[in-house]
């Protein structure tokens, strides 16, 4: 077979193809562009989730009218020169990609007058085909338009998802702009209708407007520069955490990335403080000398590499951990050196109010024997005396049968279940415990297709995002409704809102608003079928841990018992579903060595 040269329109589109995966990614791509020309005021209207029609105006610099064809022309740019520029590039844009890329899958027509021209002018393009130059009515900066996209490469439009979730997605795209310039005015349209409008503010207000108000009040303010390096922005505290990164926005030289050296310093700064699966919520900006970072890694230029990633990496961790680390009533704490202070004497307010429960307590084992009968209908009854748990009993006690997990003593600070068997001490972490019981069921009823639903008394509303409604919509609009088949019931109320009408009857005492969001978020970034196929256990886990029982969740000695023969009848109890242990075993022997018997 004969080499050849690849003619340029199809260079164009295959080069689309990994530039321009959807809408939004070309609304990044011309939103940079206005930016780079010096744009106070951007303004965005879509149609059809941005499918139809794409359009940026802006008042930035313009284009001169000799260089309109060059905008359309692959590998032509205004922003750099030499592989000096490259090796420092200050802009957002800089590859000569981009809109060469567009206008190669899409009808696109760019209107600019530029600063120092009396006139405005206009080109038009039709995949490979470029109109003449022709004169246009505008009073300054550059509009964009791009229509029908994906029109001659109908094998990739095929590709594209609902316009809601393609609008869905531009929207965040849109977000992440203004994220990074709050010294200028977006505004963003769908539809003909008006959806976001953002004013010059400071940064806060920025972030409040742009995150909501609820962020920018459970966040604090980091601002720390050394060696060259500064990190600034806002990171929300640990209380305000999350079940997905859906709120983390890490800029390099004002340009959104996804790095995972960023990524993990950040999550060390937050480890001591955040559970391990929640995520914190942040808006940080790292400045750097541009020589110290390579832009020029992926076409889609949110990936990075930096000269010397240890000396970033321990910058971001220190301060974010300094940031962390802050006490926020210092004021009111004891000092080491001050008079009369013992580091190991409890304070007054404490014994004030903590009860003396050791008084109180029924450190009877044993449940009547009909219990477990009662409660569990004969599901989980008591084993005979064939049963292989049975055993002798405890010393001579009158309780004549024992199970492997023996019977609940006490429950330690909502979060241990202490028991006895025959060998000594079992200790019981009660939510891993019962997390990996109900995925257990969760799993065997979904293989079943036989997931319970539990209707609501009153349906349960909340304000959901684009990506949210759009998922529930395809969703319902599928043959086979997978939110149905999970055990949910959710309908759109609007544009913005969502109700839950039923509930899987497993997870009934979970929340429901909590419960719905995870669920969604799994379905959206997967897709339904990935997510009931490979993602399967992950989106069952997810819903479990909702169902498990809480931390702090005081437990009576018989609900603790059931939990017990619950673990016993159920597989892999012995580790959650993150693979820790659920419970341990303390045998007399090693009781006796702790306390020196014998010796």
């Amino acid at each position: 077979m004969r080499i050849q040269l690849l003619p340029d329109q199809l260079i164009s589109q295959i080069a689309a193809g990994e530039v321009v995966e959807r809408p939004a990614a070309a609304l990044k791509e011309l939103l940079e562009n206005s930016l780079d020309a010096g744009s106070t005021d951007i303004q965005v209207m879509l149609m059809q989730g941005g499918v139809k029609q794409l359009r940026v105006a802006d008042n930035g610099a313009g284009v001169a009218k000799d260089d309109l064809e060059l905008a359309l022309t692959r590998h032509a740019t205004s922003k750099i020169a030499s592989l000096e520029d490259l090796e420092a590039v200050a802009s957002l844009g800089f590859r000569g990609e981009a809109l060469a890329s567009i206008a190669s899958i899409s009808r696109t027509q760019i209107s600019s007058r530029a600063t120092d021209s009396k006139h405005a002018w206009r080109i038009s393009a039709e995949g490979s085909d470029l109109s003449a130059l022709e004169p246009a009515a505008l009073d300054a900066g550059t509009v964009v338009d791009v229509s029908d996209l994906y029109f001659n490469t109908p094998a990739r439009r095929k590709f594209l998802k609902t316009e809601g979730t393609e609008f869905g997605h531009c929207e965040e795209a849109f977000n992440r702009i203004a994220l990074s310039r709050p010294d200028v005015a977006f505004m963003l349209q769908h539809n003909g209708r008006a959806l976001s409008r953002l004013t010059v503010s400071a940064p806060e207000q920025r972030f409040s407007a742009v995150l909501g108000a609820e962020f920018s009040a459970e966040s604090f303010a980091v601002e720390e520069s050394a060696a060259g390096l500064r990190l600034w922005g806002m990171a929300a505290k640990p209380t305000f955490n999350r079940n997905s990164r859906d709120t983390q926005y890490v800029y390099v030289n004002g340009r959104f990335v996804r790095d995972k050296l960023i990524a993990h310093a950040i999550r060390q700064a937050y480890q001591d403080v955040l559970h391990h699966d929640r995520h914190p919520a942040f808006v940080l900006f790292l400045e750097l000398d541009p020589n110290l970072v390579d832009v020029n890694v992926h076409p889609s230029k949110t990936e990075v590499r930096f000269r010397d990633g240890q000396a970033i990496h321990r910058f971001i961790f220190h301060a974010l951990h300094k940031s962390l680390a802050t006490p926020t009533g210092a004021s009111n704490a004891v000092s080491a050196g001050h008079a009369g202070y013992n580091p190991f004497a409890i304070p007054e307010t404490v014994t004030a109010n903590y009860p003396s429960f050791q008084s109180q307590m029924n450190l009877s084992a044993q449940p009547r024997p009909d219990f477990y009968q009662t409660l569990f209908g004969g599901a989980n009854s008591a084993p005979t005396d064939n049963s292989p748990t049975h055993v002798s009993g405890f010393n001579g006690s009158e309780l004549q049968q024992e199970y492997a997990l023996g019977f609940a003593v006490a429950q330690i600070h909502g979060v241990y279940i202490l028991a006895q068997n025959s060998l000594g001490l079992v200790v019981v972490d009660m939510h891993a415990a019962h997390e990996r019981i109900m995925y257990e069921r969760l799993k065997t009823a979904l293989d079943a297709k036989s997931v319970p639903m539990q209707p609501l008394l009153i349906a349960v509303s909340f304000n959901a995002d684009r990506l949210e409604v759009a998922t529930v919509q395809e969703s319902l609009n599928s043959n086979d409704n997978t939110m149905q088949q999970l055990g949910f019931d959710i309908a759109v109320l609007s544009p913005t809102t969502l109700a839950v009408r039923a509930v899987p009857t497993m997870l009934q005492d979970a929340d429901a608003v909590t419960l719905a969001r995870d669920v969604l978020r799994d379905l959206r970034e997967y897709g339904a079928s990935r997510a009931l196929t490979e993602r399967r256990n992950e989106l069952l886990g997810t819903m479990a841990c909702h169902a498990a029982v809480r931390a702090n969740r005081q437990l009576a000695i018989p609900e603790m018992n059931a939990l017990l023969r619950d673990m016993e009848a159920t597989e892999r109890s012995g580790q959650c579903n993150h693979g820790r242990p659920t419970w341990f075993q303390v045998s007399m022997v090693d009781l006796d060595k702790m306390f020196m018997r014998g010796k």
